[in-house]
C-alpha cells in the first residue's frame, strides 16, 4: 500500500576537491569543480541549495590518498580522485554568511586530532552558523592517513570505534556538561561577564584522552551539533545507534537498502531510541533535463568523460584490493576478494541481463556517484522513482552526488524540486530554528533519551 504522502529529504553530496565521487568529470566544458579554491564556488552551490529547500549540504573528507590500486598513489593523483584536496571546516562559514537555513554536516575523524581543540571548533561554527551545523563522525579508513600521523597503520576496525565512543564522551562532557545555561549573565553593573559557579571542570580521565578542565566556549544554540555517521558494519551500526541523528547509508537496490534502513531502525530502537530518532539519507546521483530523451542524451554526454581508471581507484581503496591486477575483461568470479563479491553481488541483483561481470563493469557502475544508483530521467520519471524507493524502504531521503557541479544540483532545483513539491511531498518552505529543529521537530538541544544528553547538567542536576 502505498501512502503518496511521504515526505523526500535532499543533502548535497560535496567535498573540498575535484573528483569527489565522478572521477574524470572534472574535464567536462561545463564541470566547475576546479573552482574548488574559490570562496565563490561554495558560496554560489549554498545559495543554489537553499533555493531547492535542500536540508544541507555534507561535505566529505579525507586525510590521506587512495593508494591500493596499482599499489601507489600515482594513479589517485593522476585522475585527482580526491586529491588534491583541501579542509572542509573553513568552507562553512562563508556558506552560513550567504544563507539563513541551509545546515552543514562537516566530516572530521576521531583518529587524528584531539578532542579539545575539536570540541571548541564545532562550538564556534555553532554560533556562527545560528546553529546550523552537523559532525560527520568518521573513524578513517585509509592507512596512508595513519602513515603521516606517525602511525604505522589504522587500529583494527572495531578498536577505532573504541577510540570515537571515549572521544565523544570527551566531547559531549565539553558540550553538554561544562556550563551551565545561564552561566553568562554579562553584568555590566557588577563587572561579571560570566558566573564561575556555574561553569563546571569535566574532569575526564579514560583510556585514550585525559581532559580536565572546562569547555573553553560558552554553549552554543545546538550545544551539541547534529551528529551524522556513515558506518554500515555491525560496529558501525551500533556506534550510530549510540550518537547519530542523520545517517547516510549507500546501496545499490531498492531491496538492500530496505534491509540496511530495518537493520538501523532495530539498532536505534534496541538503543531505547525512537526507530525514526535518525533521518536515513542513501547515496544517488540524479541526471535530469525537461524531457527523457533530453536526459538520457545528457548521461550519454557525461559517459565520454568519465574515466574508467579513475573509478577503479576509488572502488580499490574503497574495497581494499587492487584493481589494477586484472585485465578489464576479467571475470569478477576471478577476483579474489570478499568485499568485491558482496558488493558486485549487491548490483546484479540490479541486472536483468543475467550476463557475466567484469572488472570493466565495475569501473562503469562507479564512473558517475562512486557507489550509489544513477537514476537517469524526466521530472516524472524521477520523481517517481523517488517516492518508490521511500515508500518501499523506509528511507527518509536521498545523499545526492553529482555528475558536474553545480550543474547537477542546478537540473535537480530546476525540474525534480517542484515536481516533488507539486506531489506535496517535498517541502515548500523551511521549519525556523536550528539544524536539529528542521530535522526532527524536538527543539535545538539533544532529546534526552539520546547518549550525549546523558552528559548534560540538566540530566546530572535529575541524578
Amino acid at each position: 500500500m502505498v501512502h503518496m504522502s511521504r515526505q523526500i529529504r535532499f543533502n548535497a553530496f560535496d567535498m573540498n576537491c575535484v573528483a569527489h565521487q565522478s572521477s574524470g568529470m572534472w574535464r567536462h566544458p561545463l564541470d566547475q569543480s576546479a573552482r574548488y579554491k574559490e570562496l565563490g564556488y561554495w558560496t554560489d552551490l549554498a545559495r543554489l541549495l537553499e533555493r531547492g529547500h535542500f536540508d544541507g549540504i555534507f561535505i566529505a573528507d579525507v586525510l590521506g590518498t587512495y593508494d591500493v590500486y596499482g599499489g601507489s598513489n600515482e594513479a589517485a593523483i593522476r585522475h585527482g580522485a580526491q586529491v588534491p584536496v583541501n579542509d572542509p571546516v573553513l568552507l562553512v562559514s562563508a556558506m552560513a554568511a550567504v544563507t539563513e537555513h541551509l545546515g552543514f554536516g562537516v566530516t572530521a575523524g576521531t583518529a587524528y586530532e584531539h578532542p579539545y581543540p575539536f570540541a571548541r571548533r564545532m562550538s564556534t561554527l555553532d554560533h556562527l552558523t545560528g546553529g546550523r551545523v552537523g559532525w560527520n563522525v568518521v573513524t578513517g579508513y585509509l592507512p596512508s592517513a595513519a602513515r603521516n600521523m606517525g602511525h604505522d597503520d589504522q587500529l583494527e576496525h572495531d578498536q577505532r570505534y573504541d577510540v570515537a565512543d571515549e572521544y565523544l564522551e570527551v566531547t559531549y562532557k565539553l558540550w553538554e556538561g561544562s556550563w551551565e545555561d545561564d552561566a553568562v549573565i554579562r553584568d555590566r553593573e557588577s563587572g561579571v561577564f560570566t558566573d564561575p559557579s556555574k561553569v563546571h571542570e569535566i574532569g575526564h580521565r579514560g583510556e585514550h584522552f585525559t581532559v580536565p578542565g572546562i569547555h573553553i566556549s560558552e554553549p552554543s544554540p545546538q550545544r551539541t551539533p547534529v551528529i551524522y555517521q556513515a558506518g554500515a558494519s555491525p560496529r558501525g551500526i551500533a556506534f550510530a545507534a549510540g550518537n547519530a541523528e542523520a545517517i547516510f547509508v549507500a546501496a545499490p537496490t531498492k531491496a538492500v537498502l530496505a534491509g540496511v534502513v530495518s537493520r538501523i531502525r532495530d539498532a536505534l530502537e534496541a538503543a531505547g531510541r525512537d526507530r525514526y530518532s535518525a533521518k536515513i539519507y542513501t547515496l544517488l546521483t540524479i541526471i535530469t533535463d525537461e524531457t527523457s530523451e533530453k536526459a538520457h542524451a545528457k548521461h550519454d554526454d557525461y559517459l565520454q568523460y568519465a574515466s574508467d581508471e579513475g573509478a577503479l581507484v576509488f572502488m580499490s581503496g574503497w574495497m581494499g584490493i587492487d584493481l589494477s591486477q586484472y585485465d578489464l575483461d576479467e571475470p569478477i568470479g576471478n577476483v579474489k576478494s570478499n568485499a568485491i563479491q558482496s558488493t558486485v553481488a549487491n548490483f546484479q541483483q540490479a541486472d536483468e541481463d543475467g550476463k557475466e561481470w567484469k572488472v570493466r563493469d565495475i569501473a562503469r557502475l562507479g564512473n558517475i556517484g562512486g557507489l550509489g544508483p544513477r537514476v537517469v530521467g524526466s521530472a516524472v520519471e524521477v520523481a517517481d522513482f523517488l517516492q518508490e524507493w521511500v515508500e518501499e524502504t523506509d528511507v527518509d531521503g536521498f545523499n545526492l552526488a553529482y555528475a558536474i557541479t553545480p550543474g547537477t544540483f542546478e537540473d535537480i532545483v530546476e525540474f525534480i524540486v517542484p515536481e516533488l513539491q507539486h506531489r506535496g511531498v517535498y517541502q515548500t518552505q523551511y521549519v525556523p530554528g536550528t539544524l536539529r529543529h528542521k530535522l526532527h521537530g524536538r527543539g535545538d538541544r539533544l532529546p534526552d533519551e539520546h547518549r550525549g544528553a546523558g552528559y548534560s547538567l540538566r540530566n546530572a542536576a535529575k541524578v
